[in-house]
């Protein structure tokens, strides 16, 4: 159970991606991991230069203009664009550090604030490439969605740092602000942001995979074709 104190705060979670395009499979996961942890909401943040990929062929508008389309209508969904906003107040190109953008979201909602960071087990897998990556904990709890059969590290620094933190119940990341690593085992939609891109360069209909909405900014804005 909540204590008094942080039951009357909000819970937040943050889901990070370049959304290239956004799609169906990561709107499901944001759902269900909202529902599931009984969130007040779930934050999508588009990622403006991933540090450990290459830079998105599409524009940082599109991504989030996408983004907003498909989450319009669902009010537990909202979108974030602060790594955007901070890299356009850059003159040059940075990468957009998540320890940058917790420590943010932590001023702004304030110390009482349970804040989720929902990443993928390949992202804990490698954790330790991340900038000030043990230093995330001091600002949000991390939430780690697995497919079945996936197992966490068992050797390195990443291992040892996961025996320290990870929980074995869920209703404890609402009993402090932050601090401690939840493992959740999700069947995720088999849909893919690279298949996508790579089915709209040939031709090939994305239809069900993507919202409607997204579908129709795609096509309107030549998105994706290898003639655009």
């Amino acid at each position: 159970m909540s204590t008094p104190e942080l039951s009357q705060q909000p819970s937040v979670g943050l889901f990070g991606g370049t959304f290239n395009p956004v799609h169906i499979g990561h709107l499901r996961l944001a759902l269900e991991i909202r529902q599931h942890l009984q969130l007040d909401e779930m934050r999508l943040m588009p990622c403006a230069l991933p540090p450990h990929r290459d830079a998105p062929e599409v524009a940082a508008q599109h991504r989030l203009a996408m983004l907003q389309l498909a989450v319009a209508g669902e009010p537990g969904l909202q979108v974030d664009d602060r790594e955007l906003r901070r890299a356009a107040a850059h003159a040059e190109a940075r990468p957009s550090y998540t320890i940058d953008s917790v420590a943010e979201l932590r001023t702004e909602l304030g110390p009482q604030a349970v804040i989720c960071l929902c990443i993928g087990m390949d992202s804990l897998l490698s954790l330790d490439t991340w900038h000030r990556w043990r230093e995330l904990l001091d600002f949000v709890h991390l939430v780690v969605v697995a497919r079945p059969g996936w197992t966490a590290p068992q050797s390195g620094d990443v291992a040892e740092w996961l025996k320290q933190h990870r929980i074995e119940d869920a209703d404890q990341l609402h009993q402090q602000p932050a601090g401690k690593v939840w493992l959740e085992t999700l069947t995720l939609l088999p849909v893919s942001s690279t298949e996508i891109r790579h089915n709209l360069a040939v031709g090939q209909s994305v239809r069900y995979l993507l919202p409607e909405a997204v579908i129709g900014y795609i096509s309107k804005y030549k998105l994706y074709a290898r003639d655009a």
